[in-house]
């Protein structure tokens, strides 16, 4: 089931850009460097202010009048003249009829996101399928406490988890099923996703790699 909806429903933008259709609506996570713009946001997450998450050319190119975006109140400045609703972690909100909850998103042994700047993932229910979109983080311990069908991780290492560490994540968190992602863009390559998919593989974690 959660993986006909992947395959249905989500596509992977590159980076740590999804696109997610539900109910006619088009959900959108942290869109960079879009090939394509046809599709209007009706929701966009993002999950923090770097260049690489929260992109105003992208942005400007998918909103509509009415596009509600969903970011950190650190950052949220810097959307000036959208409709906001600003997130700290473990708020928990509705958002046209879909509801999600912000989840801590930080760095444990590196220094690119700090833990006070409170930024976050997010864990958003699509008719009772919640996605799990990490943003950029280490492997936390808040993880363990995360229930979601469907987990996107970041595998690059440098700025966020390694493929090894996304493992220890997924782990903790046992999705149904774990997706990779943050690779192919800034940082990591399609070989920090089949590494972690093949300790997934080892451990009976079902995976799912988007082309």
């Amino acid at each position: 089931m959660f993986r006909d909806f992947l395959k249905e429903n989500v596509k992977w933008l590159g980076h740590d850009g999804f696109l997610v259709k539900h109910n006619g609506m088009n959900v959108f996570f942290d869109p960079y460097k879009l090939k394509d713009y046809s599709k209007k946001a009706d929701i966009i997450f993002i999950t923090h202010p770097h260049y690489d998450h929260l992109s105003l050319e992208d942005i400007e190119k998918i909103a509509k009048e009415d596009t509600v975006i969903v970011c950190p109140e650190n950052g949220a400045d810097q959307l000036k003249g959208y409709k906001v609703v600003k997130v700290n972690p473990s708020d928990e909100r509705e958002v046209m009829g879909i509801g999600f909850k912000a989840v801590p998103s930080y760095n444990v042994n590196k220094k690119f996101h700090p833990k006070e700047n409170e930024w976050v993932g997010y864990i958003v229910d699509f008719g009772g399928i919640k996605i799990y979109h990490a943003g950029d983080t280490d492997f936390i311990p808040e993880m363990k406490d995360f229930k979601c069908n469907i987990a996107l991780l970041p595998v690059s290492g440098t700025y966020v988890m390694t493929a090894e560490e996304a493992f220890e994540a997924a782990k903790a968190i046992k999705p149904d099923i774990a997706v990779p992602m943050h690779y192919g863009a800034i940082v990591g390559d399609k070989s920090d996703a089949e590494k972690f998919v093949s300790l997934c593989e080892k451990e009976g974690i079902e995976t799912f790699v988007f082309e």
